[in-house]
């Protein structure tokens, strides 16, 4: 629910404040000298990510491989805020869900071995499954077509979940008697619970530790000794810290309990030793050539076994991203161009897949989204600087530094934008663009933002008039009681932009708000059609006709009001 905010992300994973510092990372000593046309590219990717840093949206490491051979290494910011100490090549960072192909790798080598079948019901190794996992197969966890709950979309996951150590069976537990969300294999939801399971059957199989079966058979003959699985017991020498950042200050990442993870995302890395992985899936050092197809096959959701299989800029890519508290990662590859970009980050919710996307345009010579900075002279920048009201207490103040214009959404960072074109500009940080209305001859007097598939029009207001929104107090929230027997009619699908949805769904006298991609959060009535977040400064108010039946509903947050039809 926290995600629903609309610029440019949530104000608990926004990176905000000063960049530290910046250090700048050589290619491998062992590389052979750029050519001129590698030079400009590593110009340009360093010109691309520190327009990032500099909006404090990244910190971490990048690694652009072509052929195996790094033509771009280098490291942003800072790896420890408390002792100032820089990011580095060489420093470890928490990789979450790109610890499922490494799972996924390890079972294919067992299958290989004979030790499993992938059509194997999961039943033959986990002696508890219930009967409704009776039809579930280990090709059903490496796909997320089990129909199995994901235990991190337990509603109280992040406030307390998460913050105990558990066995793998104690995790799979969490979900056990859930009734399963659909028909196995006849749909796909993305599920960490699966690769616990897939975790759980590799420590069956081979007798060993998870940790212990990966150190030996992938990590140590691959020559990747900067990575390992991560706790909260074991010194590690050069692993970063993560953060986030609350009310405009930095803050250390909410702690989680590392055995939570698991199978699905306790794994730590480098750039360096990401591309030894990634060298060593290439070359047959880590599964046959069979198992790779099998890998990188779409079963029909553009997903293979731990990987993302699709088409980008009209190239094949396998790709995956990782997201743990404090951290963000991916690892992308275009098998048939051999370039292979890996962006590691401790920023919890640093736009890494964005990055990681742009440095690919950047080297096949296109636009990463449609949009290319064209030349505009700076001095009509003066005529958008002001203030524009696109909400009751939402504000965008538009300044300009120098030839630079930037923007700054209330309670969130000044980030900046570039022109397309004139009137015309565009986020680098987030997938947003602004048009300015009027400016040909004198200042703009309103502007249009375009996210999410909606456009939001803004007029220029004074700046007495921003100011007096800017402290308004926020509105305090109370708890009532009402007839849960009104839940009924609230509970649907909510339409909020073309790919983002909010489901209501109702658990006992209980009220959940789901929206794309997220877990569940509870919802709390302050009357009988209006309810508010505790974890969050979001409201909800449902609109619903004579039966009580919900038609529509509004989400407040941010100082922004967005209509959500019903779609059920």
């Amino acid at each position: 629910m926290d995600r629903i905010r609309l610029l440019p992300c949530s104000c608990r994973s926004l990176a905000v404040g000063r960049l530290l510092g910046v250090v700048i990372a050589g290619v491998f000593m062992s590389s052979p000298a750029l050519s001129e046309s590698e030079q400009t590219y590593a110009d340009q990717a360093t010109a691309l990510i520190e327009s990032y840093a500099r909006a404090d949206l990244f910190d971490g490491s990048v690694l652009v491989a072509s052929e195996g051979r790094p033509l771009y290494r280098r490291s942003f910011g800072l790896a420890d805020r408390e002792w100032n100490i820089p990011n580095a090549p060489d420093v470890k960072f928490r990789i979450g869900s790109v610890t499922k192909q490494f799972t996924a790798a390890v079972i294919l080598q067992l299958a290989e071995h004979g030790k499993l079948r992938l059509d194997d019901p999961i039943s033959d190794y986990y002696i508890d499954a219930p009967a409704a996992w009776k039809p579930i197969t280990i090709c059903h966890l490496l796909t997320h077509a089990s129909g199995i709950p994901s235990y991190t979309a337990l509603p109280d996951f992040d406030q307390q979940l998460s913050k105990i150590q558990r066995t793998p069976r104690q995790i799979i537990a969490l979900t056990q008697t859930a009734p399963l969300e659909f028909e196995p294999g006849t749909q796909f939801v993305y599920d960490n619970t699966g690769y616990v399971l897939l975790g759980y059957i590799i420590e069956k199989v081979t007798g060993e530790s998870y940790a212990q079966y990966l150190r030996k058979n992938i990590f140590d003959p691959l020559g990747m000794h900067d990575t390992g699985y991560d706790d909260s017991v074991t010194i590690v020498p050069r692993r970063a810290s993560g953060y986030r950042a609350v009310g405009g200050h930095w803050e250390n990442a909410a702690f989680i309990a590392m055995s939570l993870p698991f199978a699905a995302g306790s794994l730590y890395s480098t750039v360096d030793d990401l591309l030894l992985w990634d060298q060593g899936l290439s070359s047959g050092k880590v599964i046959n050539s069979a198992s790779l197809d099998a890998m990188f096959t779409d079963y029909g959701h553009a997903y293979g076994y731990g990987w993302l299989v699709s088409r980008l800029f009209d190239r094949r890519i396998q790709s995956h991203g990782g997201g743990i508290n404090g951290f963000r990662s991916t690892i992308d590859r275009y098998p048939d161009d051999k370039l292979s970009i890996i962006v590691l980050s401790n920023v919890e919710n640093a736009p890494v897949d964005r990055i990681a996307r742009e440095l690919a345009a950047l080297r096949f010579g296109v636009s990463s989204a449609g949009h290319q900075e064209a030349p505009v002279d700076p001095a009509v920048f003066a005529r958008y600087v002001g203030h524009y009201q696109l909400g009751p207490r939402f504000v965008l103040d538009v300044s300009r530094d120098g030839q630079r214009l930037f923007v700054q959404a209330s309670g969130q960072p000044k980030l900046e934008v570039f022109a397309e074109g004139e009137g015309r500009f565009f986020y680098r940080a987030v997938d947003a663009q602004i048009t300015f209305e009027g400016g040909a001859q004198g200042n703009a007097t309103a502007l249009v933002l375009h996210q999410n598939g909606t456009d939001r029009r803004g007029s220029r207001i004074s700046g007495a008039e921003a100011e007096r929104i800017a402290a308004q107090p926020p509105t305090q929230h109370k708890e009532v009681w009402i007839d849960p027997g009104l839940f009924d009619g609230l509970v649907g699908r909510y339409q909020l932009a073309p790919h983002l949805v909010l489901t209501i769904s109702r658990e006992g006298d209980r009220l959940f708000s789901q929206a794309t991609g997220q877990g569940k959060v509870e919802i709390f009535p302050e009357s009988e059609r209006d309810f508010f977040l505790k974890a969050v400064d979001a409201q909800l108010t449902f609109e619903t006709d004579e039966h009580g039946r919900a038609v529509r509903l509004i989400v407040h947050q941010a100082g922004l009001d967005t209509p959500a039809a019903r779609i059920d």
